[in-house]
């Protein structure tokens, strides 16, 4: 019986999310934050950043999510890769994370995969 259940969001920063990378895989259910730059209320995308990295994120089924430009916003979906190979996220979930240290953020991202690949290469 094939299991239905929804996958967590793998943590990974924008910068780590580009064609070479192994999240960068049609469906993959991940977990991104990005400083808001754009959002079209008639299209419901918004674009996040991080650094020099962005991502497209489609929030047309988020409620109850208010989006101010400048804000930091937290997305788990899936990464839905068109032809030519641009990557948006299908949001499932979104929030504001304002006040969020980023550079921590990113810190604490690098340690856990460090403790990731030292605890599965051990096994």
């Amino acid at each position: 019986m094939e299991s239905s259940a929804i996958k967590s969001g793998a943590l990974v920063s924008l910068q780590d999310l580009h064609q070479s990378s192994p999240f960068f895989k049609q469906g993959a259910s991940l977990r991104v934050t990005g400083k808001l730059q754009e959002y079209s209320v008639e299209t419901a995308i918004a674009i996040v950043v991080d650094g020099n990295a962005k991502l497209k994120i489609n929030t047309q089924h988020l409620r109850d999510l208010s989006f101010r430009v400048g804000s930091i916003y937290q997305f788990i979906g899936e990464l839905l890769i068109q032809p030519d190979d641009e990557a948006i996220l299908q949001a499932r979930v979104g929030r504001n994370v304002d006040g969020i240290d980023l550079n921590l953020y990113h810190q604490s991202l690098q340690l856990l995969r460090q403790f990731q690949a030292d605890h599965l290469s051990t096994t």
